[in-house]
Parts: structure tokens; sequence; C-alpha cells
């Protein structure tokens, strides 16, 4: 129904963001990695969507990646992991993390997400190992690195993003593996937080 949904940020709780377009403002259940990634109030943002319907209770979920939301599907097919639990294990994982951990059958990180005991971690792994229908893009893993690193050097959050997402628009980054990505948009990104154009 709803592919995604683009409007300026009202407000975050530690498990909604609030987003407002065209006189709506949409009341959006997340994870807390999105949040931590979506921008601030005050700020655009577009967050991917699904809408959870069930009896007489609808719930609109959002994600700050395609890839994300992807995984997000993939695990509520999993029997007796529901929505709920789903945010919970995308809250506490990075998706490049969940991967790795399916492919290499740890149940033990899978199982130290609170709330995901082993036999449930076990059916995440018979399930999905192999099968996930998502492909994460080097960028999306170096972007949040690279802001991490910029904040513990001092830099505004939100100039810290805003030095990313600008450092990007310069780079090709589908033609560079992840370690390559990190060091040219690390070096742009700095530059542009500090104050030096590339």
């Amino acid at each position: 129904m709803f592919n995604s949904i683009s409007g300026i940020v009202t407000g975050k709780t530690k498990e909604k963001i609030f987003l407002q377009t065209n006189g709506i403002e949409w009341d959006i259940l997340t994870t807390e990695k999105s949040l931590n990634k979506l921008p601030e109030t005050g700020e655009k943002a577009k967050v991917f969507t699904y809408l959870h319907h069930r009896e007489d209770q609808l719930k609109l979920f959002g994600f700050s990646t395609s890839g994300e939301r992807d995984l997000f599907f993939d695990l509520i097919k999993v029997e007796g992991l529901g929505p709920k639990l789903a945010v919970k294990i995308l809250s506490r994982i990075e998706v490049e993390a969940f991967i790795e951990a399916l492919d290499t059958d740890d149940i033990e990180t899978l199982s130290s997400i609170p709330g995901l005991g082993k036999k449930t971690a076990q059916k995440i792994i018979l399930k999905l190992k192999g099968k996930l229908h998502i492909t994460v893009q080097p960028w999306q893993a170096a972007e949040e690195d690279i802001v991490k690193a910029l904040t513990g050097m001092g830099f505004d959050k939100k100039i810290s993003r805003n030095a990313v997402k600008r450092a990007l628009k310069g780079i090709k980054a589908n033609t560079l593996n992840k370690d390559e990505l990190e060091k040219e948009l690390f070096t742009r990104a700095i530059a542009i937080a500090g104050g030096k154009e590339i």
C-alpha cells in the first residue's frame, strides 16, 4: 500500500517517529537503529513503511532503509515471530551483523538479543539462512560508521550527518567496496564538517 512516506519530522520517542506531510501527522513505530539514523525534529525525512493489519488493529512500521525493511519482512515470516519482536531484533543488531550470524550459524549472537531464546534463534537460522530478500549496499554500512566517527571527534550529530550525506553525492559508491568507500567518505565528510569543502 505505502512504500515510503516523506515529510518533516515532528518528534521522536524511544520507539516512534512522527512525520508531518500534507496536513497529516503519521505515527510510525520503528527500531532504535532507524531512530538514530533518521533526521532530527524539524528536518526532512524519508521512511520506508509497512502497514500491519490484524483484526481491528492497524500499526504503521517505518525504517531508515529499504534493506532494514526487507529484513523485517523476512523476520515476520518466521513462525512465532511477530512485528514487535522483529523490531526488537533490528533494534539490537545491525543488518550486516545479522546476515553474518545467519551465514555462520551463530545462535549465541542471535539468542543474546533480549526476548529471543535459542529455540527462536534456531528457527530464524533454519528459515532464513541463504534466503534473505535483501541487498546491503556498501554505503549503507559506511554512512553510519562515519557519522559515529565524526561525533566521536566532537562534531555535532546533525552537522556530521549532513556532512556525510553531502559527501556521498560526490562519490561513485557503487564502484567501491566498503573499506574504500569508508576511507573516501571519511576524508570528504570531515572536510565538509570542518568547513573545508573538497
